[in-house]
């Protein structure tokens, strides 16, 4: 199960009004199945398709923390 965090909904608002629009479902799948994962401590770095997830696990659960876009 993922969830986001209340900033990381927030997040999508702050990204629309910098004329980047990235969706949930974009988001899910560079944490489903990334490009590239780095681990560091106890949060995960996922990329796919130029946007960059930061999350945690908790047990089943995937945190959203935040996510951008990258180059």
């Amino acid at each position: 199960m993922i969830i986001f965090t209340s900033y990381s909904n927030q997040k999508f608002d702050i990204l629309n009004k910098h004329k980047v629009f990235l969706r949930k479902e974009e988001v899910e799948e560079a944490i489903k199945s990334p490009d590239q994962v780095k681990k560091q401590n106890k949060y995960f770095g996922a990329t796919k398709d130029g946007i960059k997830v930061i999350y945690k696990k908790e047990d089943e659960i995937i945190k959203v923390i935040t996510f951008f876009p990258v180059k």
